[in-house]
């Protein structure tokens, strides 16, 4: 999971952001006035898988 994304990859997330900045695939939310909110850059270092929830 990273800011708003969930993936099970840097790879999925990277793809999520960049669909999201394009406005794809994720839908809009009615009724906020503002802009929309831009993600933010991934780190230079890769994300980090964590481990499986028991």
């Amino acid at each position: 999971m990273w800011w708003n994304f969930v993936g099970r990859s840097s790879e999925e997330i990277a793809q999520a952001r960049e669909e999201w900045e394009r406005g794809d695939r994720f839908g809009e939310v009615h009724g906020y006035a503002g802009e929309r909110l831009r993600a933010p850059e991934l780190p230079a270092v890769g994300l980090k898988p964590r481990g499986r929830a028991r």
